[in-house]
């Protein structure tokens, strides 16, 4: 199995795992958060090491080791991206399996389980972006907001889409729903690898705010911000986001 078919079954089956999970009846709001993320966390570990006994493995649900780091591939993985959308029962989160080569995403699934019985975006099959031709739309945090997505968006004269996880809001670009997802509030490399590997399979811009290349497995797992647009969008963005720092 390719490393591509590889992410995106694992994606699919630990969604499905955490569907039943939250299916049971078991567990409810922070207690089904939690049982989410070790229930899928579990899985995902072993099928990775099962799989590809070679490669190394950051999660975002178990210790980080600096044995990964003399590893070339590197799997990073968010068992569950939204936690509190997935504790809330709601379909803007994601699982997250991305496998990162000399540094860069290359490769990758996105699940939302959630989203029309299930949809598993991946690195392997892309499609066209939909097209759009009105205001551009930008995807935000449902509580905090990036200042810099609405001050661009207050430039753009465009519209804030507030939305869940990560994984959520960059797939939201991949299927058409959105323009623009540009973040600032702190984020870490789980939390876009795998979106950032799909995005930039389907033809997006992917790129940190100040236009530099996203960088994992780095010592320091925290990448703070990124930017995934539209290409036609994406020196406009980068433009303002530099003069909102100067």
């Amino acid at each position: 199995m390719s490393d591509a078919a590889l992410a995106g079954h694992l994606a699919k089956v630990a969604g499905d795992i955490l569907l039943s999970v939250r299916g049971s009846g078991a567990f409810s709001g922070k207690a089904l958060g939690k049982a989410g993320d070790e229930t899928a966390n579990q899985f995902l570990v072993h099928a990775i090491k099962s799989q590809r006994p070679d490669d190394g493995l950051l999660s975002e649900e178990s210790k980080d080791t600096a044995e990964r780091l003399a590893h070339k591939r590197v799997w990073i993985i968010d068992p569950v991206d939204g936690t509190r959308e997935y504790g809330e029962a709601r379909s803007d989160w994601a699982v997250h399996v991305g496998l990162s080569i000399d540094g860069v995403a290359e490769i990758g699934a996105v699940a939302l389980p959630g989203c029309d019985g299930g949809v598993v975006l991946r690195t392997d099959n892309p499609a066209p972006v939909p097209a759009y031709d009105g205001p551009p739309r930008l995807v935000v945090s449902r509580t905090r907001p990036a200042k810099e997505a609405v001050a661009v968006s207050e430039a753009l004269k465009g519209e804030l889409v507030p939305m869940g996880s990560a994984g959520a809001k960059a797939m939201a670009i991949v299927r058409g729903e959105a323009e623009i997802y540009l973040h600032s509030g702190g984020q870490y490399e789980w939390d876009s690898c795998a979106p950032a590997a799909v995005a930039k399979a389907y033809g997006l811009h992917c790129s940190r705010i100040d236009g530099s290349p996203l960088r994992y497995n780095q010592t320091d797992t925290y990448l703070p911000d990124l930017l995934i647009c539209k290409p036609e969008w994406a020196d406009k963005v980068l433009s303002l986001v530099s003069e909102l720092s100067d």
